[in-house]
């Protein structure tokens, strides 16, 4: 039983919190006139030791001791004696653990928005390092109109945002302490929980201590915008992994970062947007997972929600690790232009109907001629380019002698206007704008 119940093995990482938080509780004791000073001093000191052997990996972790908070109680009173079982007066495990799991996620929120921000800059440099380059752009995997890949490659920055702002949403919510709800009804202590609030940085605290120790739903909530963030880069993966195919061609990978095949020499694998699409299948699993633990447990705590904390810390680490390896890859990923010439792929036909509703013809109108045009191209083996004016004229007596201006992929992207479009000095202005928000986000962090 101590065995299958001990939880030591993956919460030993919220050993910092763990401590800062009894530290907080401590000066509030003796704040409140429930401890001493001098046994408060005893216990911050006592705890401040332990913490320090932790961080100097000195620290022993004991397997017959089940987990994080028994550790440093137990070392604890190794150090101090019989005043260490003070500590725990007004305070239970419920409002304990819950207290160390938001602490924790408010770090890694941050480290996380960090790095989202460093890969946002990252396809930014990719993106002002190819910022001529015209590609395909698809619909249902069949090409449909040339966009820049500059374009292409800002839609991902723009997922990013989303990504960031889930998360400080998330940590908004979560920014709330749970402390001086004890088991689940309070205590009979008159303590101060907004003081231990303010040592602890929170902003507020939990007002109904039923909730406060039986909720779990930010960390819900911290797993789905990770679930999301790792189908973004899935996406992305997928993208890069057909891009740098035979078949297409568009991009070269760097060796570091690609494997070769054991029985095919010329093979050159995308490990890396391999796994990272495979690792989005963890965070979404443990998103269902901790879903699943949730549903039906009635308040208050039940030890069901002991399982919250190796799902959450799996998403963590996985995307800590996705966005690490991303932002040293993208901006290495080398585009073949040679690969990436102008071809007649009719992605110029709505631009070519366009042309059409310019000159009166309504929209669907325009769409049928256009659709003539390109099946007779396909039946005369021709290019939209290839027709002259009498064999467009066949079609609509709308075309003249300048419809050739609108056809091919310069054309076309030249043409957009609308705001948001792939325009490219819309697209150059868009990355400008981006570099500067996310130096001002910067800034703002290394001022604080």
């Amino acid at each position: 039983m101590e065995s299958f119940g001990a939880s030591i093995q993956f919460d030993r990482r919220l050993a910092s919190y763990d401590i800062q938080g009894s530290i907080a509780h401590a000066q509030m004791l003796a704040h409140c006139g429930i401890l001493s000073k001098s046994d408060s001093e005893k216990m911050v000191k006592g705890l401040k030791e332990i913490l320090a052997s932790i961080g100097k990996g000195e620290f022993v972790w004991s397997g017959r001791l089940e987990d994080v908070h028994t550790h440093i109680e137990s070392a604890l009173r190794e150090k101090i004696g019989d005043i260490a079982d003070r500590l725990h007066t007004a305070r239970s495990r419920n409002d304990q653990v819950v207290l160390d799991l938001r602490m924790y996620l408010k770090d890694e929120i941050s480290k996380i928005v960090s790095l989202i921000q460093q890969f946002q800059k990252a396809f930014l440099t990719l993106a002002s390092n190819n910022d001529d380059l015209i590609i395909p752009g698809f619909t249902h995997l069949q090409r449909a109109q040339p966009v820049l890949l500059a374009h292409h490659l800002l839609a991902y920055v723009e997922m990013l945002q989303r990504d960031g702002e889930r998360l400080q949403d998330a940590l908004r919510r979560l920014d709330a302490l749970p402390l001086g709800a004890c088991a689940l009804a309070g205590t009979s202590f008159k303590i101060d929980r907004s003081f231990v609030a303010k040592k602890l940085g929170f902003s507020r605290i939990l007002e109904n201590s039923m909730d406060a120790v039986s909720d779990r739903d930010f960390v819900i909530e911290v797993a789905s915008a990770l679930a999301i963030l790792g189908v973004h880069l899935s996406r992305l993966s997928e993208e890069m992994i057909l891009w740098s195919s035979f078949d297409f061609g568009w991009i070269e990978l760097p060796d570091a970062f690609t494997t070769g095949s054991s029985a095919m020499p010329q093979k050159k694998n995308p490990d890396v947007f391999e796994l990272i699409r495979g690792k989005s299948g963890r965070l979404i699993g443990n998103l269902s997972r901790l879903l699943v633990m949730l549903k039906g447990l009635p308040l208050a705590y039940n030890r069901d929600l002991q399982e919250d904390k190796e799902a959450i810390f799996d998403s963590i680490d996985t995307v800590k690790a996705s966005l690490s390896i991303l932002i040293y890859l993208l901006p290495l990923i080398q585009f073949r232009p040679e690969a990436l010439k102008e071809e007649e792929d009719f992605s110029s036909a709505l631009d070519m109907a366009e042309y059409l509703v310019k000159k009166g013809v309504p929209f669907r109108q325009a769409h049928a001629v256009v659709g003539e045009a390109v099946s007779y191209c396909l039946d005369q083996n021709k290019t939209l380019k290839d027709l002259i004016l009498i064999e467009v004229q066949k079609f609509s007596k709308y075309f003249e002698s300048d419809f050739k201006n609108c056809l091919g992929w310069n054309a076309s992207v030249n043409s957009k206007v609308s705001q948001g479009s792939t325009n490219p000095k819309l697209v150059k202005k868009e990355i400008e704008k981006w570099e500067r928000r996310i130096q001002n986000t910067e800034d703002r962090r290394q001022n604080k």
